[in-house]
């Protein structure tokens, strides 16, 4: 009589393998947050552009994850080894990146902008798929690698914080005068940038060898919205459209939003987490670490739709802190300060229940020869239409919010997202299956 065996543990991942990874996560997210969370304010303040103008920057930054899918999830699943092409696009982004420093026309950085998306932004899906396709467990391995992404993103953006501090904050001047100083200084996040990116597309060439392979079709993106269509995959790509515009919210407003609430603490809260807003935001890449070095144990104990659940309701409860920032102030006596940097830890939360989980989901749920094309297309809703769209509505959004004297109302402005983000909750709980079998036969099951 045959006896159960039990299922045998995955191999374990080379350390080698797994640190090689982890550098390529750190200089990914590096180049992205060098300038990214301190864009608005850098084309508001310093080049005068306006909030439409602004919006439509974001969006056309965009474009790339909707091209991805077509060009870079083809290539890499069929045609071409992963790491090539990624070292490839990072030399060639590092070129154009450097030109935003410099560029001073609405119409030549919308140019540059587009140029540059369409480079860097499929990148962000081929180091995900790159990293599954070398790592024996996702549950157990992928949130170790991850996590220097988020280590990558706040260095520079603490780098960044101090070099304005020290570099190009005049002493003893007005606050108007410090405003557009750092504002101009901002420049340089893009040549940090763009140094980073360089480095990363040579340091490309070194990563472990991941080529295309052979699937039912010949057309890996084709193969790939076909297994998308049945849930858990469609209710999950429904809901990345609305919860990445929520997203792009807090990317498009924040950092500005917290310079000037940032204004009154300064002396102390400069000295870590530096100037600007983009320093206090590091908060959130913090709590994400925190997030994400729990995954290992969390993932396989908690259901993929109670995580995604706890991800949408931070989005909701980070936007219900900035907007009533005051009145829960003028209730709890806490300092304004405080409750915004309990709304930037939020980010951990957000990223790590749903964005993170998302991806291990959109893994698990597709066969192993369309996974890069998966992967960039669900960057093309989350990195692509949402902040396209997300974008816009931001842009929109802040005119409605702004007064003829030129006072941005942040009450009204975040609580647009909020009430967004409940809605996306709501919609989770009906739509959202309970337990999904895994596609690929490599993936762990999933409740």
């Amino acid at each position: 009589m045959p006896t159960a065996t039990a299922t045998p543990e995955p191999r374990p991942t080379p350390q080698l393998v797994r640190t090689r990874l982890s550098v390529m996560m750190f200089l990914q997210y590096a180049i992205w947050g060098a300038w990214l969370p301190l864009l608005w304010s850098f084309l508001h303040t310093h080049r005068g552009f306006s909030p439409s103008q602004i919006g439509d920057m974001f969006a056309v930054g965009a474009v790339g994850a909707i091209v991805a899918p077509f060009v870079a999830g083809q290539i890499a699943d069929r045609w071409f080894s992963t790491e090539k092409f990624l070292g490839i696009s990072h030399i060639l982004g590092g070129v154009l990146v450097w030109q935003l420093a410099t560029l001073e026309t609405y119409r030549g950085f919308l140019l540059f902008s587009l140029a540059y998306s369409l480079i860097y932004s499929p990148t962000l899906s081929l180091t995900n798929s790159l990293s599954f396709h070398n790592l024996a467990d996702r549950d157990r391995d992928f949130g170790k690698v991850r996590l220097w992404g988020t280590i990558g993103w706040i260095a520079v953006g603490i780098g960044i914080g101090q070099w304005l501090l020290h570099r190009h904050t005049p002493i003893g001047a007005d606050a108007d005068a410090v405003m557009a100083a750092q504002a101009a200084g901002k420049a340089d996040a893009f040549r940090l940038s763009a140094i980073l990116g360089v480095l990363m597309g040579v340091y490309c060439f070194t990563l472990p060898r991941t080529p295309p392979m052979r699937g039912a079709q010949r057309n890996a993106t084709a193969e790939a919205l076909g297994q998308i269509r049945f849930n858990p995959l469609l209710t999950l790509f429904l809901l990345a459209i609305p919860i990445s515009c929520i997203h792009q919210f807090y990317f498009v407003h924040t950092a500005e939003f917290l310079g000037r609430h940032q204004a009154g603490a300064a002396s102390r809260i400069n000295a870590v987490f530096a100037v600007a807003g983009g320093g206090l935001m590091t908060i959130g890449q913090i709590a994400e670490i925190l997030v994400l070095a729990a995954m290992p144990l969390v993932a396989v104990r908690v259901s993929r739709k109670s995580l995604l659940a706890v991800g949408i309701a931070a989005y909701a409860a980070r936007m219900a802190l900035f907007a009533y920032v005051e009145p829960i102030a003028a209730a709890t006596g806490l300092p304004a300060v405080s409750i915004l940097m309990a709304g930037v830890a939020m980010h951990g939360l957000c990223f790590g229940c749903f964005v993170f989980i998302a991806f291990m989901v959109v893994d698990e749920q597709t066969t192993p020869d369309v996974r890069a094309s998966a992967q960039s297309l669900f960057s093309l809703i989350l990195f692509g239409v949402g902040i396209i769209v997300g974008s816009k509505i931001a842009g929109y959004v802040a005119t409605l919010s702004t007064s003829p004297a030129g006072a941005i109302d942040y009450t009204r402005l975040f609580s647009y997202p909020m009430w967004g983000a409940i809605a996306c909750l709501a919609a989770l709980a009906v739509f959202y299956p309970r337990r999904s079998t895994p596609r690929g036969a490599d993936g762990p099951a999933t409740a």
